[in-house]
């Protein structure tokens, strides 16, 4: 399978998350690295185009997963919860809906999958710190936490079952950045999509995880360890540096201390 990920895919693509911000930018700029497009969300998709196909599905449902990911040749998983939200809520989308992409690529024989992960996984260390791959991790919150399982999960299917992975730690995924602490963790959507594409198609990639960041001119993560990717980021959030002011009023000191931001403040969501 890694010899036929050199070249444009020869069957399916899997997106899951395909009606979400990142999914809607990955579902137009993904077409041409694959044969069939096969899009995934339980938000309402726009109907399928040519060389696309639409299958509605709870990530929950681990029926409904399996059915999902038969016949693709990658996954490209960008499903569930982005924001901080109640445990439970993280648990069925977030846990179970990996775990559920994982068998289903162990159940089909799919050897590769592309998995957003995110900045906060490592969320409670300084932003004075600068990480690289092997860096303790430190959720700042049920989601981090949630990414980290998903990590952990990953690299036991890499080590059980030979599916390769790449952990892509997203930073701040946006048109341009939107506040201070986004000029140290923007990603473009180029640069997005770039390091998707690098991921699927580099010959070697074992379980390997990567920051999502563009060429900022401060970054707090070190991808020396992913340089087999080959992704080599284009954009950079120096034109912004003077058209975003400082806040109104003084952040939060923990937001303001820590990588995650306002991340490790969110919460607890009280549930009973």
């Amino acid at each position: 399978m890694t010899s036929t990920l050199n070249r444009q895919l020869t069957n399916r693509l899997l997106l899951t998350g395909a009606a979400g911000a990142l999914g809607t930018v990955l579902r137009q700029r993904l077409k041409p690295h694959a044969s069939i497009l096969r899009l995934s969300d339980i938000a309402p998709l726009a109907a399928a185009q040519d060389g696309e196909e639409v299958v509605p599905c709870d990530l929950a449902d681990k029926a409904a997963v399996d059915r999902l990911v038969e016949d693709c040749s990658a996954i490209v998983h960008m499903g569930g919860i982005s924001v901080e939200r109640p445990f439970e809520e993280i648990l069925e989308a977030n846990i179970r809906g990996a775990f559920h992409i994982y068998e289903g690529a162990r159940r089909h024989g799919v050897r590769r999958v592309v998995f957003a992960s995110s900045n906060h996984v490592v969320g409670f260390h300084e932003q004075s710190a600068v990480l690289d791959a092997d860096a303790a991790r430190r959720p700042d919150g049920y989601y981090g936490l949630s990414k980290s399982f998903g990590e952990d999960l990953s690299r036991f299917y890499f080590d059980r079952y030979g599916i390769e992975t790449a952990c892509l730690r997203i930073g701040s995924a946006y048109p341009q950045p939107k506040d201070r602490r986004m000029l140290s963790t923007w990603l473009s959507y180029d640069d997005l999509v770039e390091l998707v594409r690098c991921a699927l198609f580099a010959p070697q990639l074992g379980h390997t995880i990567v920051y999502g960041v563009s060429a900022n001119p401060k970054v707090w993560w070190d991808n020396g360890k992913a340089s087999h990717l080959g992704f080599q980021p284009k954009d950079s959030s120096a034109p912004y540096n003077d058209s975003i002011p400082a806040p109104a009023s003084a952040p939060d000191e923990r937001a303001a201390r820590f990588q995650g931001g306002t991340f490790v403040t969110n919460g607890p969501f009280e549930t009973l």
